[in-house]
């Protein structure tokens, strides 16, 4: 581009006849203007080389490195200051995920930016640090450097980040990477609770130099990871296996069941286990979102925009009657009638009955400030609340979840208003639902807003789930981060009645959700949100 300006500016400067004065000094003033902005972009492209870029021999397979060895380096100055391994669902957010892996390729290392319709993120991050740790051994300085800063960016839906969260959870690494997560799905509670926002982001170089920036820049925030165990005796009639939409597995994966080898596995019954990090609901909410599951499985070509999708979810839960749930929905099926709750807090170590109101259909289980898009059930209590009831402020590591229960739908979309919030039933460390014969037959469950249909018991079998703390992961929050740490108590908190509750009522969000878990063998990432 250069090179052509510079020429016409020649040009100009030797044509024959009288010299255009004006005309020269304005291909003049192109040419001086030009030089600068690609002046300006180089010197751009060398930052984020210096500061983000991962050479092929680290991250590049040893048996497929025909350079290993070359590009090398012993001093620890020379590594980036922010190294980043780059995990993008380019099924997600419509042609947004081919454009954003497009994007990041042209600024960083190729081989460090992966798409997850190709390469799973296991493997390659086992044989990263694999690497790593060899290189390390060998006294390579750089690798080592690069394994003390290293950061994982993970691009698509809720579930695609709970891919990546389960992945890192047990690789079980001394030095467990911080992930950023880059909003491409239809709920992103998230990144919403970590400051990363809820919006589709934009693809262009800019947009992505300045999330990168903000990788930098983020600070390291733990939150909880909760284990979860649904058993059930083996019946001669019939089976008690979670149900997916459409019979497919695409919720499948939010439990495994487990081997005859496995500690938890118990003669006669059939044992399930998974995990999850931000809730797992219960009722109405779950059957909304397990009929929009249903539906984009359908018709997928009708759900590749996030307004589209989230004004889907509003009809769904306007046409099953969750509006007058009392007049369209039996008592059988409210969250007292289905199962005894029971509860344990830290330090404890007998279960406690937990009493649910009659009226209530939906109750979920939270560990972060977000749920359904952005939406917050548990709100933020007054000092004296919190007092007067015997509880915490809610923190995001603290081994506590929050128990919150809503009526209908009304009562679902009062979380739109500020200071809204739903019926607070409790603080729990350990959670157990014990499921008898009753007037249902199944009930609608769901895990980070991947939903499924669970049978219950039609004889005097009994099904029980099980909510337990397990360990922690460290995700990475912008300055706008809404979670909530021990380790920071006066961050992200504003009692109820606060000035910074009156929001724009516009980027407030629908009472419903999307997501996943993690991803077996086989399955198509395209369902993933």
């Amino acid at each position: 581009m250069r090179e052509k300006v510079g020429a016409k500016f020649r040009r100009d400067k030797l044509s024959s006849g009288s010299v255009n004065l004006n005309e020269i000094k304005n291909s003049f003033r192109t040419f001086v203007s030009t030089s600068k902005e690609f002046a300006m972009r180089d010197e751009k492209l060398e930052k984020v080389m210096k500061e983000f870029y991962i050479p092929d021999y680290i991250v590049v397979p040893e048996e497929s490195n025909s350079s290993s060895g070359s590009g090398t380096s012993d001093d620890e100055d020379d590594a980036p200051s922010c190294p980043v391994i780059v995990f993008i669902n380019s099924k997600s957010g419509g042609q947004l995920g081919s454009q954003l892996l497009i994007t990041y390729r042209s600024l960083l290392n190729q081989n460090q930016v992966i798409d997850l319709g190709e390469k799973k993120p296991d493997k390659v991050l086992h044989q990263v640090y694999a690497r790593l740790h060899k290189l390390k051994c060998n006294g390579d300085q750089f690798a080592a450097a690069i394994e003390k800063r290293l950061r994982i960016i993970v691009a698509g839906g809720d579930g695609t980040a709970g891919w990546l969260l389960g992945v890192v959870s047990d690789l079980k690494l001394p030095q467990p990477p911080p992930i950023a997560t880059v909003p491409l799905g239809t709920g992103n509670n998230l990144p919403f609770a970590f400051g990363w926002g809820k919006k589709n982001p934009g693809t262009d170089r800019l947009s992505v130099e300045a999330f990168l920036e903000q990788v930098r820049t983020a600070k390291e925030v733990k939150i909880d990871s909760w284990h979860i165990i649904m058993r059930m005796r083996i019946s001669k009639e019939g089976s008690f296996d979670p149900i997916a939409p459409l019979e497919l597995p695409h919720s499948l994966h939010a439990f495994h069941r487990v081997s005859h080898s496995d500690s938890l596995n118990k003669d006669g019954y059939h044992t399930f286990r998974g995990g999850f990090w931000n809730y797992f609901s219960m009722g109405m909410d779950a059957q909304i979102s397990y009929a929009f599951h249903s539906e984009r499985k359908l018709h997928p070509e009708k759900f590749k925009n996030q307004l589209a999708n989230q004004r889907t979810y509003l009809k769904l839960g306007c046409t099953q009657g969750w509006f007058l749930a009392s007049v369209f929905h039996p008592s059988s099926r409210n969250i007292a009638q289905l199962a005894r709750v029971k509860i344990m807090k830290v330090g404890q170590s007998q279960w406690v009955n937990l009493d649910i109101p009659r009226s209530v259909r939906s109750i979920v289980c939270l560990n972060l400030p977000s749920f359904s898009g952005g939406l917050n059930p548990w709100g933020n209590p007054s000092h004296k609340k919190l007092l007067d009831r015997d509880l915490t402020p809610p923190y995001v590591d603290d081994g506590f979840l929050e128990v919150v229960g809503f009526k209908n739908a009304w009562h679902g979309l009062a979380l739109l208003a500020p200071n809204g919030h739903g019926t607070r039933l409790a603080q729990a460390h350990r959670i157990r639902f014990e499921f008898c014969k009753g007037a249902a037959d199944h009930t609608f469950m769901r895990i980070d807003g991947e939903p499924w249909k669970q049978p219950l018991p039609v004889d005097d079998d009994k099904v029980v789930v099980e909510i337990s703390h397990r360990g922690q992961v460290t995700m990475l929050a912008t300055p706008a981060c809404r979670s909530r740490s021990v380790r920071d108590p006066y961050t992200c908190y504003q009692e109820e009645g606060s000035d910074s509750d009156e929001e724009d009522w516009e980027e407030r969000r629908k009472f419903g959700a999307a997501g996943t878990f993690k991803i077996p063998d086989g399955f198509d990432i395209a369902q993933l949100s």
